[in-house]
């Protein structure tokens, strides 16, 4: 039930800049805030490119330039002034990092009440320390946001999985079954590596009637593009669709197969099935995509995993094999598994 307080914040900013994966997270917490208090009025303070992350909610948005107008801490107090010329009387940052903190500190020297998030770093490190082996799962990132909401007084509940809806489809009509496959990540232990998504695509393209390669540009689109040349039915996605297609396209695919990254965000904000492949990191950390299949979960048991939060640590073996243990063939079973082929 909600809260009947006169007290609540009216207009609420929320700040998140990045990671594209943790942004993508968002919009699950702010759809149970939303749905709860449809009154109030919430700003999103973030990147630009992220806006498509948000379709179908009821906020608005304070453009962070962090390469550029907001890159110095002076820029973020200057962001902060921005904030109190639309009227905001309440901060939540579900950031935490030291540019959050500048602003929201800029608020709070004004009397403007602020949340902050809780990351569970500890946890985290004692997460790692154990391997995850008969660990309880950490709270999940989604949760944490709802959380800092619940500072400030909201009351509401966890959000609930997201629901398939139609959307529009960037790729015309489609006959079969579609599945996407992203293979990449900014990590390396987070990245399916090059020889076994050769065959993937492979194993996928023949059981499937289509299938589209999500990469960002340089090495990943040549691959993505050599793919398609070998492949007739091998679509890559890169510079043909914006953010906000790659989503459409996302909620009209049978499937999507993703390293811990992005894609598998992107589609839980859709409610399309994933087949998620783990190396370096672990679902129980509290990124796995917020309502998915936990059976499409694919990763290795290993002693040494996992063995960094982000999968920014280099492999103490230099072979990466927690990824080599997840193999095409495994992941091409799962994929029919989960689209009745």
């Amino acid at each position: 039930m909600v809260r009947k307080n006169k007290k609540l914040p009216r207009h609420l900013i929320v700040f998140r800049t990045s990671a594209m994966g943790d942004v993508a997270m968002l919009p699950h917490a702010l759809r149970a805030l939303k749905a709860a208090y449809p009154d109030l009025q919430v700003t999103v303070a973030t990147r630009p490119v992220f806006r498509a992350f948000f379709t179908g909610l009821d906020v608005g948005f304070v453009d962070v330039d962090t390469r550029g107008a907001h890159h110095s801490l002076r820029g973020m107090w200057r962001l902060a002034a921005e904030a109190r010329r639309l009227g905001v009387d309440a901060v939540a940052d579900v950031h935490g990092v030291l540019r959050s903190v500048t602003f929201r500190t800029a608020l709070w020297l004004r009397g403007i009440p602020v949340a902050k998030i809780e990351k569970g770093r500890e946890e985290k490190k004692d997460f790692i320390r154990g391997g995850g082996r008969e660990m309880k799962p950490l709270e999940h990132t989604v949760i944490r946001y709802c959380d800092v909401f619940r500072k400030l007084g909201f009351v509401f509940d966890d959000p609930a999985p997201a629901v398939r809806r139609v959307h529009p489809n960037p790729m015309g009509e489609k006959s079969g079954t579609w599945v996407g496959f992203a293979p990449f990540s900014a990590q390396q232990g987070k990245t399916y590596p090059e020889p076994l998504a050769r065959e993937a695509v492979r194993l996928l393209s023949e059981r499937h009637s289509r299938v589209f390669i999500h990469s960002g540009g340089g090495a990943e689109v040549e691959f993505a593009r050599e793919m398609e040349r070998v492949y007739p039915n091998v679509t890559a996605l890169f510079g043909r669709v914006d953010m906000a297609g790659e989503i459409d396209l996302i909620a009209n695919l049978d499937c999507v197969v993703s390293m811990d990254s992005l894609v598998m965000h992107l589609a839980s904000l859709v409610a399309t099935p994933v087949v998620s492949v783990w190396g370096a990191t672990h679902p129980g950390l509290g990124f796995f995509g917020y309502g998915c299949n936990p059976r499409g979960i694919l990763q290795a048991d290993l002693e040494c995993r996992p063995c960094s939060v982000f999968g920014n640590k280099p492999c103490r073996f230099g072979d990466y094999r927690c990824l080599f243990d997840v193999t095409p063939a495994l992941i091409a079973e799962r994929v029919s598994e989960f689209v009745g082929k």
